[in-house]
């Protein structure tokens, strides 16, 4: 594994996740079971969406360089383009992404088993969070490094890492990071990204 290709992969898929619906899915949530139960339905979930992610992007790989890059780059710049786009209304949104998810929750029951609570915040994240950014950023990855373990690994860990903090600390974060800010910080590192891919495009 590769550290390096871990830890950018790690660091795109975190900054871009951060202000998205899956921060305030999991907060939610743990409002609603147990938190531990709901990190690691929530983790599960990724899990799952991460190998999905991998595997097509491994499958990519076969495609010419050229078509690779040029797709590569596009998805870097359709998601800098949707991070700005719904960055001004990112923090009028989030009430009605709290009620959304409180919905797909249900009552308060914090004396569900954890295998239940699990199994809860497994079935509402891997059902909503589909063909989301951070899932095309992950393949584009792939097919950028062709190491699919470490952009897994580097890509999950992302992931664990903002539903932890969603999990244990996301009222007092919100408080003090605007989701707008994170959106246009997620924008940013796209648009990085699709600056190399088109200096390596060129290059070659």
């Amino acid at each position: 594994m590769d550290l390096t290709v871990a830890a950018v992969t790690f660091g795109t898929i975190f900054l871009v996740e951060l202000p998205d619906k899956t921060f305030i899915a999991a907060l939610v949530l743990s409002t609603r079971f147990r938190p531990l139960a709901v990190w690691v339905g929530v983790g599960l979930a990724f899990g799952v969406q991460c190998l999905v992610a991998v595997t097509a992007g491994a499958l990519a790989t076969l495609l010419p360089d050229v078509l690779i890059e040029s797709v590569a780059l596009l998805i870097f710049l359709v998601g800098a383009f949707l991070l700005i786009k719904t960055a001004p209304g990112a923090d009028a949104e989030e009430k009605e992404t709290e009620e959304e998810y409180a919905a797909k929750a249900g009552s308060d029951d914090a004396r569900k088993s954890f295998l239940k609570a699990a199994a809860a915040s497994f079935a509402i994240l891997f059902a909503a969070e589909w063909g989301d950014l951070s899932q095309l950023l992950t393949i584009s990855l792939v097919t950028r490094y062709h190491d699919h373990i470490s952009v897994f690994v580097g890509a999950w860990a992302a992931l664990l890492a903002v539903s932890g903090l969603a999990v244990i600390a996301g009222r007092v974060l919100l408080r003090y990071l605007h989701l707008s800010v994170l959106h246009y910080v997620g924008a940013a590192v796209c648009l990085l990204l699709a600056a190399v891919t088109v200096y390596e495009i060129v290059a070659a």
